[in-house]
């Protein structure tokens, strides 16, 4: 349990820097004039009414922490204000004329107990106690709002964590459905292009399984990776499909969803016809702006497949959890073009990005 005899860093500042004032203004109301030319005054009261002002003081630090402790939520405010009210007024009352009466029961320094002083002294108790009681209120009421809010943002990052996890563990079982689907019809067309397209699949799937778990990766080898999957369409499909790939050296190092070009490039194959005399072409290149663009014509399939929209659906979503804008999907009746927005590699906020996304939920 918190130690509630112990203050804050607030509380005590606060005490250092205004007792040595309440003491000076009760020696006054105690002794009037004499204070300024009676030394015994600031030798043995100053100190007294001091000693006397910290254990009063301690008193309304185990209160006020009680409260707190009792009480801490920004939803019980006011339960807590109204209970401190109704403790500290009393207290602080008691405090003031405890040293009141003590000065004039032991007759300390000749005091004499004047018909102002009781009322003047709560007074002095009360407005101190009024602007020092609101400021530790304030403050802590302050700091449960920043820790509301920072409880907020954890949870809608678990929660993005949760949905980026889910994206990321669509991608594996589906390329590897479709991989196998393609190896099925391999294997009854041509068992050597089957073994072929085996052996591409073992490389590149390691490779995936590898690069997909964090949820960005570098164009650099996100391309090289296209460059593998083209091996195994290549070994599918022939001449039929044409990939050409223009990327400016500087954008190498930028970011961008994992598996995204894979997934573009999986939807082309998938919507479009293949045919050796009308090749299907995919461009990639980038452009100034950093913008990483994926191309094709457009040759519709008659007969479309069911589609389970993993793709585009996927690359959009992840862009948006990212909070990344500027993803585009431009069709035509001549060209289906997508407009990837590449993610500065900066080493702190790409560091923010890559827990905010690679933490397990």
């Amino acid at each position: 349990m918190k130690n509630l005899w112990k203050p804050s860093g607030l509380q005590f500042y606060s005490f250092l820097l205004s007792m040595p004032i309440i003491d000076i203004v009760l020696n006054y109301i105690l002794f009037d004039e004499r204070i300024f030319h009676d030394i015994r005054i600031w030798i043995y009261s100053f100190p007294l009414i001091f000693l006397l002002g910290m254990g009063s003081w301690k008193g309304h630090v185990f209160i006020t922490n009680w409260l707190k402790h009792k009480y801490p939520e920004l939803r019980q405010t006011r339960i807590r204000i109204m209970l401190l009210i109704l403790l500290i007024v009393p207290f602080m009352s008691f405090s003031v004329l405890c040293i009141l009466f003590l000065y004039y029961k032991m007759r300390i320094l000749g005091y004499t107990i004047g018909k102002n002083d009781i009322m003047e002294g709560l007074l002095v108790g009360f407005c101190v106690n009024l602007i020092f009681e609101t400021l530790f209120e304030g403050d802590h009421v302050l700091q449960k709002y920043k820790e509301s809010i920072e409880e907020k943002n954890m949870l809608q990052e678990l929660a993005l964590q949760q949905e980026f996890n889910t994206l990321k563990s669509q991608v594996n079982p589906h390329f590897l459905f479709n991989c196998f689907n393609s190896l099925s019809s391999l294997i009854t067309e041509d068992k050597q292009k089957a073994e072929v397209f085996l052996n591409e699949l073992s490389k590149v799937y390691r490779y995936l399984l590898k690069n997909n778990e964090d949820g960005l990766s570098a164009v650099e080898s996100e391309i090289k990776f296209v460059e593998s999957y083209y091996k195994l369409l290549q070994t599918r499909h022939g001449e039929a499909l044409k990939l050409n790939m223009s990327i400016d050296k500087r954008y190498e190092s930028y970011l961008l969803p994992s598996m995204s070009l894979q997934l573009l490039i999986e939807n082309v194959v998938k919507h479009n016809v293949l045919s050796k005399n009308i090749p299907l072409t995919i461009d990639i290149f980038t452009t100034e702006g950093s913008k990483l663009i994926v191309n094709n014509n457009v040759q519709p399939r008659v007969l479309k497949g069911h589609s389970h929209r993993v793709g585009l659906d996927n690359i959009r979503a992840k862009y948006n959890l990212l909070g990344q804008q500027g993803f585009q999907v431009i069709s035509n009746e001549k060209n289906f073009t997508v407009v990837l927005p590449l993610i500065w590699n900066n080493a702190s906020e790409n560091k923010k990005i890559i827990n905010k996304i690679n933490k397990t939920a």
